[in-house]
């Protein structure tokens, strides 16, 4: 019987080009005036580095994390290329435990990998990650992205909406949520007309967390 099962991370980002290219994501990019230097920043399954090289260029002390040694090593590569330190870290995000109360910016650019189990979990210890005060950055693709099939997961229940984003973070201060079809070029893994969703979310201060 042949072997049907998916392709591992490593196995995807295997060669030598990068998967979703070297260029941050454009959300994450737009975002470069919120962010102020020597903040700490956590990039969640940040791959090949491309965002969490861009975060360290901004003066952030960034932490990436992903599952995959193959794309890490292409990621100390980048930074290497481009001359910024960050720390990284091999880390299982099913049993990874986040640091509490550790971060001003948590970003998650197409974390949909996770079914609704797994990212109900994550996005609670990205919450839970952040000081008081600090900024989630989201960007992931709508279930219309099924039927443009340029990128991500082809399993529905992975994709974001709305209303499940407003519900996951109702507890923080929505800054941006904007739904929206558009192209992105972003290597090989994210090619063409997207369905798009981004969202900005910042937590409550510690002043609210105290009344």
């Amino acid at each position: 019987m042949p072997d049907t099962a998916p392709p591992t991370w490593d196995t995807r980002y295997a060669g030598e080009a990068l998967l979703f290219g070297e260029a941050p994501n454009r959300f994450l990019a737009a975002q470069s005036a919120r962010l102020k230097h020597g903040w700490s920043a956590l990039a969640v399954a940040d791959g090949e580095g491309r965002n969490g090289v861009w975060l360290a260029e901004q003066g952030l002390a960034v932490l990436s994390i992903d599952a995959s040694a193959v794309a890490q090593a292409k990621a100390r590569r980048l930074a290497a290329s481009r001359r910024v330190d960050l720390q990284f870290e091999l880390a299982d995000l099913e049993t990874w435990s986040f640091p509490q109360a550790a971060f001003d910016v948590v970003a998650g650019i197409f974390i949909q990998f996770a079914n609704p189990s797994l990212r109900a979990r994550l996005f609670r210890a990205m919450q839970r990650a952040l000081k008081p005060g600090g900024l989630i950055l989201l960007e992931g693709y709508r279930p219309e992205q099924l039927a443009y099939g340029t990128g991500g997961p082809r399993i529905v229940e992975n994709l974001y909406t709305e209303a499940m984003l407003r519900d996951a973070f109702a507890e923080f201060e929505i800054l941006q949520l904007n739904a929206y079809d558009a192209v992105i070029e972003e290597g090989a893994g994210h090619r063409g007309m997207s369905a798009l969703i981004d969202l900005v979310a910042r937590a409550p201060s510690q002043d609210q967390m105290q009344g």
